[in-house]
């Protein structure tokens, strides 16, 4: 399962890290991304990074502001995000896709497993 947390209320400016804690899984090839989805809007997919290449990708709302990053002893994804924009205010979450496919060509529909989502809001 994945768990995610690290969620909250913070000022535009501010930043935030969201963990994603995987347990249960045996990892050997995968690809793990964030996604958020705001209120009235569809989810979006906001980092990702896979075994198959080790490139972080971001989308470009967020280049340069979030980091994606991994605890490999712990089995946990890091998103820090910097500089908070109000419309980063969403709710986030992490899932994962057991596949040697690189994150960059993946379907929102085919990650298999989902964390709960943690709610982000950036007051201005």
């Amino acid at each position: 399962q994945l768990q995610a947390s690290g969620g909250g209320l913070v000022q535009a400016g501010g930043s935030l890290r969201l963990s994603c804690a995987a347990s249960g899984f045996t990892f050997d090839d995968y690809a793990l991304a964030w996604f958020r989805q705001a209120p009235g809007k569809e989810r979006e997919g906001v980092s990702c990074v896979s075994t198959a290449d080790g490139i972080p990708y971001y989308t470009d709302s967020v280049q340069g502001r979030f980091t994606t990053s991994g605890d490999n002893v712990e089995n946990t994804v890091y998103l820090q995000m910097n500089s908070l924009k109000p419309e980063d205010t969403a709710v986030y979450y992490c899932a994962i896709e057991f596949t040697l496919i690189p994150c960059s060509v993946l379907r929102i529909d085919e990650y298999d497993y989902w964390g709960q989502g943690t709610l982000v809001t950036v007051s201005s």
